[in-house]
C-alpha cells in the first residue's frame, strides 16, 4: 500500500487526529519507510530461494521471483544479494579423463556442426563422467535432448565398458521411442560410443551417428554443460558411501532437481520438463486447429 492509495482514508484521518499527528507528517513518514519495507520483504524471499538453490545466481533468482508473481529488477536483486553475501557458490572446474579415443573402431564425422534443433528428438547428446566414492570411482553416462536440455537416459556403474553407455541409451530409447530417420545421436569419440554394439543399437533404430572433432569439447557443449552443473550442484561436497548411495542421490537430482525444478536460461528460465510440456501443449493446439480447418 502506498501513501497515494491511503489518501483521504477516513481511518487515517481519525488515527492522525487521535495521535495528534498531522496527515502530511504521516504520509512523509510512510513514503520514507516504504522502500525499506519493500527491500526487507524482497530480502526475505531472496534468502529463502538462495537457501533452496545454493548455486542460483542473481539472474535465476530474479527469474524465480518473477515466476512467483513478483515484479522485480535484476539489478536490484543483484544489489541485495551482494549486500547479504548471497551470491551463488562456485568451484574450480576439473575435467577427468573418461574418454579413450585411441581405439580401432570406426570414427564418423560431426553431423551437427552448425545445426540448431527446432524441436525435441532431433538431436541427442551423450557423455560420460566420473563420480568419486569414499575409496573408489564410479562412472555416469547420460543422454540429453539437445533442444530441451532434458536428461532422458542415464546409468551409473563401476566400469567404463560400452554396456554403461548402452544402458543410458536404452533408457532414452524406451522413454522417447523416436521415429526412424528423424534423429541424430552425437557424442565424443570415446570407445564406448564408437563400439560395434553401441553403433548397432543406433543404426537398428534408424538414428544417424555423429561424433565430435578431435580434442574439441565445444562440439558436445550441451552435454559438457550438464556434467558441470551436476558436479557443481550435486556431486562436489558430497560423500557417497556406496554406489547405491550415489545412484540414489544422483538419480534424485536428475529426475527432480534438474529436469523438473532447475531454471534454464536457454529455455526462458523454465525447467526442461515444463518446457517440453508447454511445447507439447502448443503443438497439440496447433494440430487441433489444423483438423478443425480441414473439416470446415
Amino acid at each position: 500500500m502506498t501513501a497515494q492509495e491511503t489518501q483521504g482514508d477516513p481511518t487515517i484521518r481519525r488515527l492522525c487526529r487521535l495521535g495528534e499527528v498531522s496527515r502530511a507528517g504521516y504520509y512523509r513518514h510512510f513514503d520514507a519507510h516504504a522502500p525499506a519495507r519493500a527491500d526487507a520483504d524482497l530480502r526475505d524471499a531472496i534468502q529463502r530461494l538462495s537457501l533452496a538453490h545454493r548455486y542460483y545466481g542473481y539472474r535465476r533468482i530474479t527469474a524465480q521471483l518473477r515466476r512467483e508473481g513478483r515484479i522485480v529488477n535484476a539489478k536490484r536483486v543483484l544489489r541485495l544479494m551482494r549486500e547479504d553475501n548471497l551470491l551463488c557458490l562456485r568451484s574450480s572446474p576439473f575435467v577427468p579423463r573418461t574418454t579413450d579415443s585411441r581405439h580401432g573402431f570406426a570414427i564418423v564425422p560431426n553431423l551437427i556442426r552448425g545445426l540448431v534443433p527446432t524441436g525435441v528428438d532431433q538431436i541427442w547428446v551423450a557423455d560420460i563422467t566420473y563420480v568419486r566414492l569414499g575409496e573408489a570411482f564410479v562412472y555416469l553416462a547420460v543422454v540429453l535432448d539437445a533442444f530441451s536440455r532434458k536428461v532422458i537416459g542415464w546409468a551409473l556403474d563401476d566400469h567404463l565398458e560400452a554396456r554403461l553407455a548402452i544402458e543410458a541409451l536404452d533408457m532414452a530409447l524406451d522413454a522417447r521411442n523416436p521415429a526412424p530417420e528423424t534423429l541424430i545421436h552425437h557424442s565424443d569419440r570415446g570407445v564406448q560410443y564408437a563400439s560395434i554394439d553401441y553403433g548397432r543399437r543406433l543404426s537398428g533404430r534408424g538414428i544417424a551417428i555423429s561424433m565430435s572433432r578431435v580434442a574439441n569439447p565445444y562440439d558436445n557443449a550441451k552435454a559438457e554443460s550438464f556434467m558441470k552443473t551436476l558436479k557443481t550442484e550435486e556431486v562436489n561436497g558430497k560423500a557417497y558411501a556406496t554406489i547405491a548411495h550415489a545412484r540414489s542421490d544422483i538419480g534424485r537430482f536428475i529426475d527432480t532437481a534438474y529436469n523438473t525444478e532447475r531454471l534454464h536460461s536457454a529455455l526462458g528460465y523454465k525447467p526442461p520438463a515444463e518446457f517440453e510440456a508447454e511445447l507439447c501443449l502448443s503443438s497439440n493446439q496447433a494440430n487441433y486447429g489444423n483438423i478443425a480447418l480441414s473439416l470446415n
